[in-house]
């Protein structure tokens, strides 16, 4: 269920910050003024023709500054206009002079007509409104008694009602004098929507436009839009930005009700919404809801972009405007943070999306610009890495200059400026006299220059290849006494590389020994035995194969197929066939040797043993037996007699009783020492006795159930 995205619900309808305004009636423009003051407003509108500033023939009164106030102008209770009230503040400006016997005292705004000294001062006050699509301009004489008269001194203010505008719009007004004696005073207002006024019931214009809450879904964005069901409006997602018209990133007319999905990646400050009724000349709300979201805030860093502009410019795209300073920094080839080049370099304001570029010379890979805001880093690029190749080695001279042509040198290193000619342990202290002499030859690369100081890259790759020429001669010193040890102790060496030598060959001889496992698949019970001896044998030096684990290649190919690839792969490797005897295996073996073919019966789809046999008795009849094949049982299970005569031809071995014998046998010649071989044997057999266990604990007689068991899977 979705749950608030602020603390606030946000309707463009109304907002819980709004504000009650003064209602006048009826259409009537008036005007008054403060105490002391008389004033006239002239009927009608009049031209806005400013003029040009004209010399002050004595002293007149100018507006100094404007004041605003919202008030609605209503014709009915519920047929209301929003009006801009406005306040001009006046005050005595120009020359005074005391006047001689005879003359006149003071001076009128009409330079050709004089009063008497007790005379009061007038002037005749323009106010200019615009607001997209109206404009207009109105005429207001004011009166000042002689008694308020004091140069520099405010002497009161009229006020206007009103100007009407509409809803969400930007207004304009000037204020000057007939003639013009000043620059004209000026403000630019932003008007509020519905939202932010207590007027839903008064303006017609408001009735109709949805309400908006903002919420959060995991992390979906959902934007719920309440109107009713016949309402159609339009919608426009667009980002905010200073510079430019808007532009909407996402636009749709909807009618009634609707929940728009954003992606919460997608969201950033400067993302707006837009909101109108679909009828001529409606008023268009808008609402901004997530400029103090820090999560709008962390997405708009992720999609901030430093790219390259050449040769030495630079561009910060982002969908907002950032508070944010840039500056160059350099970055050593061994890394470590980027070191500002300040204060040579101060720090620069970013505009977005506006090329800027550095006062350099010359570009550099190692420069790299950081665009931090508020102290703390956001962004770091290497520009310059793509054009001019990977980071080089060089080193970076600093010069300050100061006055009476003072000048200092240093290095800049991670540890900061080291000066040249020192002591420091650090690489530039050690190549100082070199880096130097580099300087004065014109070996360095001038970076930057001005009266502050200058940036020089001196490259390092000679000293470096120095360096590594000492490397290089201490290694030869070494294989040349090692070389000469060697010789001195030529027969303990040979020793040695001959038991190296056995070791390796004994250890791979073990590793690429193959084991063969045919067995008949009596019951689960054999099976699941069967396949914890394979998997035991897995953890020593062997290679197991056992149709258990490879039905999708005995489906595929047939058991027959399958036994033959598997024994001649076998047979190749120099490995063992592995014949485990059961019940069911003896039975079998019995049938080919009495009849020379079994009698038909049921074998499983799997049961390569049955097949198997077709190719493994003429290797017993013919000799080729030994060597090739091991016979094993399992205790209590089958007893030695019972295996037939012809396979007691090669190694029987009882399970897991005769374990350190088996495994040293399927080893070979790289068989372990007797001790390790019985820690072999020890896990084997541990493994092997809870399954051994369970199969002797199964009902019925071993052998009566030659299928498969439902727990044999394919193991492929």
């Amino acid at each position: 269920m979705p749950v608030p995205w602020f603390l606030l619900s946000l309707a463009l309808g109304r907002s819980p910050v709004v504000l009650s305004l003064e209602r006048l009636v009826g259409s009537q423009d008036a005007a008054r003024c403060s105490p002391g003051l008389s004033c006239h407003l002239w009927d009608g509108d009049v031209v806005c023709l400013p003029g040009s500033v004209v010399s002050t023939p004595g002293p007149v009164l100018v507006p100094t500054h404007l004041q605003t106030e919202l008030v609605l102008r209503c014709y009915q209770e519920t047929d209301c206009d929003l009006c801009v009230r406005v306040a001009v503040h006046l005050a005595v400006h120009g020359p005074w002079e005391e006047p001689e016997d005879e003359e006149k005292f003071g001076k009128v705004a009409d330079p050709e007509l004089e009063e008497p000294r007790n005379a009061s001062l007038q002037a005749q006050v323009v106010l200019s409104f615009q607001a997209y699509p109206t404009a207009r301009c109105v005429l207001l004489e004011v009166r000042v008694p002689a008694a308020l008269v004091q140069p520099g001194q405010s002497v009161g203010s009229v006020v206007f009602d009103c100007f009407e505008a509409a809803l969400g719009t930007e207004v304009q007004i000037w204020s000057y004098t007939q003639p013009r004696y000043q620059k004209e005073v000026n403000l630019t207002l932003q008007l509020p929507d519905c939202r932010g006024l207590e007027v839903r019931d008064s303006i017609q214009s408001c009735w109709a436009l949805p309400w908006l809450s903002v919420t959060a879904d995991g992390d979906d964005v959902l934007l719920v839009l309440d109107v009713s069901e016949e309402q159609s409006f339009g919608l426009s997602l667009y980002w905010n930005q200073v510079q430019g018209p808007i532009k909407p990133w996402w636009h749709r007319n909807l009618t009634g009700p609707q929940t728009i999905t954003l992606n919460h990646t997608d969201i950033v400050p400067c993302l707006c919404v837009q909101a109108w009724t679909l009828e001529p000349d409606s008023v268009r709300t808008n609402i901004c809801p997530f400029r103090k979201d820090p999560r709008a805030h962390r997405n708009l860093w992720q999609a901030a972009r430093l790219q390259l502009l050449p040769p030495r410019g630079w561009r910060l795209d982002a969908p907002c405007s950032l508070p944010a300073q840039a500056t160059l920094c350099w970055q050593a080839l061994g890394g470590g943070p980027c070191q500002p080049l300040v204060p040579l370099l101060p720090r620069e304001n970013v505009t977005v999306n506006m090329a800027l570029e550095f006062p350099l010379l010359k570009g550099h890979p190692n420069l790299c610009v950081q665009v931090s805001s508020w102290k703390k880093l956001q962004l770091q690029e290497c520009l310059w890495a793509d054009s001019l190749g990977p980071l080089k080695d060089d080193m970076l001279l600093v010069e300050t200059r100061g006055p009476q042509d003072n000048r200092s040198l240093c290095a800049l290193e991670p540890s900061g400026c080291t000066p040249l000619l020192n002591r420091a342990s650090t690489r530039a202290a050690r190549l100082g006299e070199q880096l130097l002499q580099d300087l004065r030859s014109g070996q360095c690369l001038q970076l930057w220059d001005d009266d502050l100081g200058a940036l020089w890259a001196c490259s390092m790759d000679k000293y470096i290849h120095q360096r590594w020429v000492l490397v290089w001669l201490a290694c030869l010193l070494f294989a040349a006494a090692l070389f000469l040890l060697l010789l001195l102790k030529k027969d303990h060496v040979k020793g040695w590389l001959r038991l190296l030598k056995e070791d390796v060959r004994a250890g791979g001889t073990a590793r690429g020994r193959a084991a063969l496992l045919l067995y008949s698949a009596d019951d689960a019970g054999f099976e699941r035995l069967v396949g914890a001896l394979a998997s035991a044998l897995c953890q020593l030096p062997l290679r197991v194969a056992v149709d258990l684990w490879s039905r999708r290649e005995l489906s595929a190919q047939g058991p027959l197929a399958w036994f033959h690839a598997q024994r001649r792969q076998t047979v190749q490797e120099g490995g063992t066939v592995v014949l485990i005897f059961s019940p069911g295996a003896v039975a079998l073996c019995h049938e080919w040797l009495q009849d020379g073919a079994p009698a038909p019966r049921a074998h499983g789809p799997h049961d390569a043993f049955a097949a198997s046999l077709s190719c493994v008795l003429p290797d017993f009849l013919q000799g080729r037996a030994p060597g090739r094949y091991v016979g094993a049982y399992f205790d209590r299970l089958l007893h030695r007699d019972a295996v037939p005569a012809l396979f007691r031809t090669v190694p029987v071995f009882s399970l897991p009783s005769q374990l350190p014998d088996f495994l040293g046998t399927l080893q070979g010649p790289g068989a372990p020492r007797p001790g390790r071989l019985g820690e072999r044997a020890e896990q084997v057999s541990r493994a092997l006795q809870p399954a051994l266990d369970s199969c002797l604990r199964s009902p019925g007689t071993p052998g009566t159930a030659r299928g498969m068991g439902p727990e044999a899977g394919d193991r492929t």
